[in-house]
C-alpha cells in the first residue's frame, strides 16, 4: 500500500485528508514560506481527530522562515518545541539544520535528536541545499544517527520533480532501506502512484496528494 503524507497547514483540512486517504499527517503551520511550527492547540486538535483514525501526525519543528541555519537561542526554542509536541502524544517531528557551507550542522542536529527519543523524525527539505555530491555522506550520517525518513524534492525546487526522478532513485538506491526516501514537491493526486513506481519507494508527500473538497493549496 502507497503512504500518502498529506501536509497539512493547520487543523482545517485534516478530517477531509484523513478520509479521502491520507495515511500520515505531516502538520505545519505557515506553507507559503515552507512551514513552520504549528501551535499546541492546533497539535492538541490535530491529534485528538488523528488518533480516532489511527493516523500518525508528524509535527514541523522550525522556528521561522528563511534559512535552515540556527543560531543558539533558535536551537534552544526548536528543543523546546521538540519536548511539548511529545508530550502531547505526537508521533513524531520534522526538522533540518544545516551549516553556513550547506552541510549538516551536526551539533544541532544531535541536540534535536536526543530531544525526540522515541519519535519518528524526518529530516526535511533542507537535504536538497546539500550538495548533490554530498548527498550520500549524509544519508550515512542521518542513517546511522536515527533519522527515519529523508524528505527531498531531488534537485532544486524550482524543477519539475519528473526531472529529478534519476536522482531520487540513486538516493533510495544508496539509502538501501537504512532510513526512507520521501520524495515532495509536486508529487499530486494524479501522478503519485506512478511516480512511486518509477522511484521504487512505498511513501509520497505533499499538498496534493489526497482529493479535497476545496482546494486551499498552491
Amino acid at each position: 500500500m502507497l503512504i500518502k503524507e498529506y501536509c497539512a497547514e493547520n487543523y482545517t483540512y485534516i478530517p477531509a485528508a484523513i478520509n479521502n486517504g491520507a495515511n500520515r499527517i505531516e502538520l505545519c503551520d505557515n506553507l507559503n514560506v515552507g512551514g513552520t511550527t504549528p501551535s499546541i492547540g492546533v497539535i492538541e486538535e490535530s491529534l485528538a481527530y488523528a488518533s480516532e483514525k489511527e493516523i500518525p501526525i508528524m509535527t514541523m519543528i522550525r522556528p521561522r522562515s528563511g534559512n535552515f541555519i540556527y543560531n543558539d537561542i533558535e536551537l534552544r526554542i526548536m528543543e523546546s518545541d521538540v519536548i511539548e509536541a511529545k508530550k502531547l502524544g505526537i508521533d513524531g517531528v520534522v526538522f533540518g539544520c544545516l551549516t553556513p557551507n550547506n552541510w549538516l550542522d551536526e551539533e544541532a542536529l544531535d541536540r534535536l535528536i536526543e530531544a525526540a527519543e522515541g519519535l519518528q523524525i524526518t529530516f526535511h527539505m533542507a537535504f536538497d541545499q546539500i550538495p548533490t555530491t554530498q548527498q550520500f555522506e549524509a544519508i550515512d550520517w542521518l542513517s546511522e544517527h536515527g533519522i527515519h525518513r529523508i524528505l527531498t524534492h531531488g534537485g532544486p525546487r524550482n524543477t519539475a520533480i519528473n526531472e529529478n526522478l534519476e536522482q531520487l532513485r540513486k538516493l533510495v538506491n544508496y539509502a538501501n532501506q537504512r532510513l526512507t526516501i520521501l520524495p515532495g514537491g509536486g508529487v499530486t493526486v494524479d501522478n503519485a502512484e506512478e511516480l512511486a513506481k518509477q522511484i521504487n519507494v512505498n511513501e509520497v508527500h505533499g499538498t496534493k496528494i489526497i482529493s479535497l473538497p476545496e482546494e486551499n493549496n498552491d
